[in-house]
């Protein structure tokens, strides 16, 4: 199948590789040029397992490809994916500013087109865009739904640093949409995957992944409450969710029930404050959900208070990522913390070797310059130099070297104030220069 992705960021980039690897021939539009450039030249615009190896070999094998062009990729294509940015406006709801762009961009293309056209959301949307865009289109592109083209809800349920495996993996592919046939044209591309295929209610769809990204939200912030009263209760918090997660029958999932560090990344805050806008909106009161970012930044504040009762001045942060396995630094929690210190004149060095400066791009280079406009200078090249400078070592990503470097080196840290804040060396429990976050 041809097909046209507009939005190369982590769920364009990641499904223009997967679709590619299952044998499509995929082009790629963003208005960011050298997103573009990356593509062409055979190389992934964001850093996830294994997409590197997808990309450039679907680009030797000439099935992808990129271009700042609309109107090319929807006349070379059958079906398009909206994947592009929907971030929280300034009242906290989505903007899907972007979202309406793109689909007026591919109503104007379709106006020179005779073939059926069907266009899929990927994008998190607010419940109530299906039929918007299918409005857009039809006004920008003088063609009827269902007759000329279709438009089709399919949430993507891809995680940071696993999203590749998820494509191929996932729980199940839910898709919506008053059109038949474009229904029937989705379900024939997703056939090869092993999952359930849902079809659900459009709106359905489109709230679903606010209320799974709200959930996973919760699931941080309820563990790293229970680890916060286990530590003052002396009780071993790992072990009481351990035994929590047994029940799979009500517990459901381990995925986020883990005491450790507060959650950050694009997805759940930015989720979570437009599920809360929409409660908001429609004056429904939720003051569970609503806590749960109070929760996180308590959380956030107990590691700030942790380090500053150690009394010293120089702090090393292993990883400032918002997790392990990826460049994305959108609120990252590390990356509040290490700009609090630095702001209170400490100071801080960081180690990541998913960051790297020159590599990065759009909105996640936007967000580490006015979030952290002083990470050049905290930046080093090694974990060596890192310790070097260090009095507090605080081991913030999940990263198996991490723990290697720190297993093979303890005479070294013997000096060193080591504060896990993911539970990564809790076999130092006990030891005089340690201490977990919540354990």
């Amino acid at each position: 199948m041809k097909i046209s992705i507009f939005g190369l960021g982590y769920v364009g980039c990641v499904g223009m590789g997967c679709l590619a690897d299952m044998g499509h021939s995929v082009t790629g539009v963003d208005v960011a040029a050298d997103k573009v450039k990356l593509i062409n030249a055979g190389t992934p615009t964001v850093v996830e397992k294994d997409i590197d190896l997808l990309i450039a070999r679907a680009r030797k094998k000439g099935l992808i490809r990129a271009t700042l062009d609309p109107e090319k990729a929807v006349a070379d294509s059958e079906l398009s994916f909206i994947c592009v940015g929907t971030p929280n406006n300034e009242k906290g709801n989505l903007d899907m500013e972007h979202i309406y762009k793109v689909a007026e961009d591919i109503g104007k293309a379709m106006k020179k087109k005779e073939a059926f056209h069907v266009i899929a959301v990927r994008s998190t949307v607010m419940p109530g865009t299906n039929a918007k865009i299918v409005q857009i289109i039809e006004a920008s592109s003088a063609k009827k739904h269902d007759k000329d083209f279709a438009v089709v809800s399919n949430p993507e349920f891809l995680r940071e640093g696993s999203a590749v495996d998820d494509f191929f993996n996932p729980p199940y592919i839910l898709i919506a949409g008053t059109s038949a046939k474009g229904l029937k044209i989705i379900e024939k591309l997703y056939r090869p995957i092993k999952a359930e295929i849902i079809r659900a209610d459009v709106k359905v769809a489109e709230i679903i992944k606010f209320v799974n990204n709200t959930y996973h939200a919760l699931k941080v912030s309820f563990a790293n409450e229970i680890g916060r009263i286990c530590k003052k209760l002396g009780v071993d918090s790992f072990e009481v969710m351990e035994i929590f997660c047994k029940d799979k029958a009500l517990n459901i999932s381990e995925a986020y029930f883990k005491p450790g560090f507060a959650y950050g990344g694009s997805c759940l805050p930015k989720d979570l404050n437009a599920l809360n806008s929409m409660a908001l909106d429609s004056r429904v009161g939720v003051p569970v959900i609503e806590g749960i970012s109070a929760s996180n930044k308590k959380h956030m504040e107990m590691v700030e208070k942790t380090i500053q009762e150690k009394n010293k001045r120089k702090i090393g942060f292993l990883g400032i990522s918002f997790k392990q396995g990826t460049d994305d630094l959108r609120f990252s929690p590390a990356l509040e913390v290490g700009e609090y210190f630095i702001g209170k004149g400490y100071n801080v060095c960081i180690y990541d070797s998913n960051i790297n400066l020159s590599k990065l791009i759009g909105k996640n280079k936007e967000y580490l310059f006015n979030k952290f406009p002083h990470i050049t200078e905290a930046l080093t090249g090694s974990i060596d130099e890192l310790i070097e400078e260090s009095e507090i070592v605080v081991i913030v990503n999940k990263e198996k070297y991490f723990a290697d470097y720190i297993d093979k080196n303890r005479e070294k840290l013997n000096t060193k104030i080591i504060i896990d804040l993911i539970g990564i060396c809790r076999d130092m429990s006990g030891e005089e220069n340690y201490e977990g976050l919540c354990w």
